[in-house]
């Protein structure tokens, strides 16, 4: 199993020297987020998660969940880590101080999440979806449910889930049937059956809130009959105190191809006690409170798999001696050289590293618009921060997730046969990675969601801001020779960009099916392209740096480098995008449905 060494030098040169953490947090009144500060709770997080967490991670996978009587069992260590991570204070860190939070930033526990997702994915999923159930009661709750749920969500003792889906309805949630009727004393008696749970029944924490959406009925068809609300696994007393068991039950959990130790459950509400949260038939618009803040992380976790494959495929390269270089005998002292030698290998390691490294940086910046939406007493700057994230948050989701799952079939490949075999544990990365690809909306629903009712559903206006920045970030580099590298590729692919959605916008007069056709390579240009621009940020820091006379030479220049790659080895893929959206749709709508034949 590869050593998990949290990427401590990279996060805080993304933080602190491509964002500069320390202005931003000043400026929107994060007070107690000083450097000092931001540098102990890394290097903190750091030691919990390469001592506590990783360690655990290759049982979690051999023992996975087990259920009993509609109880669930989590592996070995599993409960006394997440003590631990309670102990520690890890779940109050960006929570709000009025009920028991620390109040700090939200970038900053982005960069603490992706250490728990690197070192141990099933772990973190348990409380992950804490955040969004908090979110979302803080956002839309009134305050009596804020007061009787959130202090215990903010202290990790209770954990939280997000309950869509049902056997027959997935991403089309108009057609749930799980049902909600009013009871005497105002709360709802809900009824039906919801699958895919992650984190729906275990024994980490004393209570499970269940966000849930249900129809009341009288209420109409399809999406706009979509209520929310909120059921405990045991009813809470007016204080925000356990009492009985509420009628919620876990029928059984799934096997699964990844994070076997995180239990994926089915979960039965048999006239369960619950709560409206916001308006009747407006819980869809409530819901995408939750969605949204589960799609940043989603997000982070295909970094987070990026980064824990490449740490094992490098440390496996060095290592594994196989053949001589082409170019030479680099081991004379022994039989054959490391394999890092071979151009094949710095292909897939490098692809691992740029895709990790640029992951982060769009990861962070997307994190601190979400702290400019918190803390910014600016409603202008407020507004463009939402709508940089409405545009760029489908994008992250969906290409950092499919990318994460290349970088973790490159670390297999980089095995080889012993890649394949469990014990090395580059196949469990790959196994658990894939999930990321399917949850909060699969890459198809975001590219659909990206193309269809954000760009042209706003004829291209969201485009500006985000567009804007990367044009005048290219424009005050025109002159810098040493960026002339970076600059142009992202000037030209940029106007192609404009060009497409152009010829998409009209494409999709004549025929909408053109929309869905596109919408996959659309986004992973626009993905390709977005990361471009961050590598070509980091290579300027990079730059600046050295010409200052850092010490640290060969960190920067090997972001050069990195950059040098990613622009010349994975940007040109874009253009294969490309071409496929403009060679339209007419090729895969040709075949009737029956002639799909074997």
């Amino acid at each position: 199993m590869p050593e998990y060494k949290a990427p401590i030098r990279d996060i805080k040169f993304v933080m602190q020297e491509l964002f500069d953490c320390d202005s931003h947090y000043q400026k929107l009144g994060y007070e107690d987020a000083s450097l000092d500060m931001v540098d102990a709770i890394i290097n903190e997080a750091a030691k919990f998660t390469e001592q506590v967490i990783a360690p655990i991670n290759q049982i979690g996978d051999e023992q996975g969940c087990t259920w009993t009587d509609g109880k669930v069992t989590t592996p070995d260590g599993f409960k006394e880590a997440y003590q631990q991570y309670v102990e520690g204070g890890w779940p109050t860190l960006a929570q709000n101080v009025d009920f028991g939070g620390q109040g700090l930033p939200h970038s900053l526990n982005t960069a603490i999440t992706e250490l728990f997702s690197s070192a141990n994915h099933s772990f973190a999923m348990y409380p992950g979806l804490s955040h969004g159930a908090l979110a979302t009661i803080e956002a839309h709750g009134n305050e009596q449910q804020k007061s009787q749920f959130i202090p215990k969500l903010v202290e990790g003792s209770w954990t939280g889930t997000m309950c869509l889906t049902e056997a027959h309805c997935g991403t089309d949630l108009g057609m749930l049937r799980t049902k909600a009727e009013l009871n005497d004393d105002g709360s709802y008696s809900l009824t039906g059956s919801k699958i895919f749970i992650s984190a729906g029944e275990h024994d980490l924490s004393d209570n499970i809130v269940h966000i849930v959406i249900a129809r009341i009925p009288g209420s109409p068809e399809g999406s706009k009959g979509i209520s929310l609300f909120i059921v405990p696994k045991f009813n809470v007393t007016d204080e925000g105190e356990t009492s009985d068991r509420n009628a919620v039950s876990c029928g059984s959990i799934e096997h699964k191809m990844g994070i076997n130790a995180n239990a994926t459950c089915v979960i039965n509400f048999d006239g369960a006690k619950g709560y409206l949260i916001g308006e009747v038939n407006r819980g869809l618009n409530c819901m995408f409170t939750f969605m949204n803040v589960a799609r940043l992380g989603v997000a982070t976790e295909g970094v987070a798999a990026a980064e824990a494959s490449f740490q094992g495929a490098l440390a496996y390269a060095k290592d594994r001696l196989q053949m001589r270089s082409l170019s030479g005998v680099k081991n004379p002292e022994g039989p054959a050289d490391a394999i890092i030698v071979h151009p094949d290998v710095r292909r897939m390691l490098l692809t691992q590293k740029s895709i990790a490294e640029g992951g982060r940086a769009l990861i962070a910046y997307l994190a601190q618009l979400v702290d400019i939406g918190h803390a910014s007493s600016c409603e202008e700057e407020k507004a463009a921060a939402e709508t940089k994230l409405a545009l760029l948050t489908p994008i992250a989701k969906a290409f950092l997730t499919e990318l994460g799952l290349e970088c973790t079939s490159h670390g297999v490949q980089v095995f080889g046969g012993h890649g394949f075999i469990k014990e090395w544990g580059m196949e469990q990365l790959m196994r658990d990675t894939k999930i990321s690809c399917l949850y909060e909306g699969t890459t198809g629903i975001q590219a659909l969601d990206l193309l269809a009712r954000k760009i042209l559903g706003s004829k291209g206006k969201i485009l500006k801001a985000f567009g804007s920045e990367v044009t005048k970030f290219c424009l005050e580099n025109a002159d810098d020779d040493a960026m002339q590298e970076f600059i142009q590729p992202i000037m030209s692919f940029g106007g192609d960009w404009q060009k497409m959605t152009e010829k998409l916008g009209e494409k999709a007069m004549q025929n909408p099916d053109e929309i869905g056709a596109a919408s996959v390579d659309y986004l992973m240009y626009s993905g390709y392209l977005t990361l471009a621009y961050f590598w070509a940020k980091m290579a300027k820091v990079a730059q600046d740096k050295l010409s200052e006379g850092s010490e640290e030479e060969a960190f920067y220049q090997a972001k050069i480098k990195t950059a040098r790659f990613y622009f010349q080895r994975i940007l040109p893929r874009a253009k294969g995008h490309a071409a496929c959206v403009e060679n339209g749709g007419q090729s895969m709508m040709a075949l009737d449905a029956d002639d799909f034949s074997f």
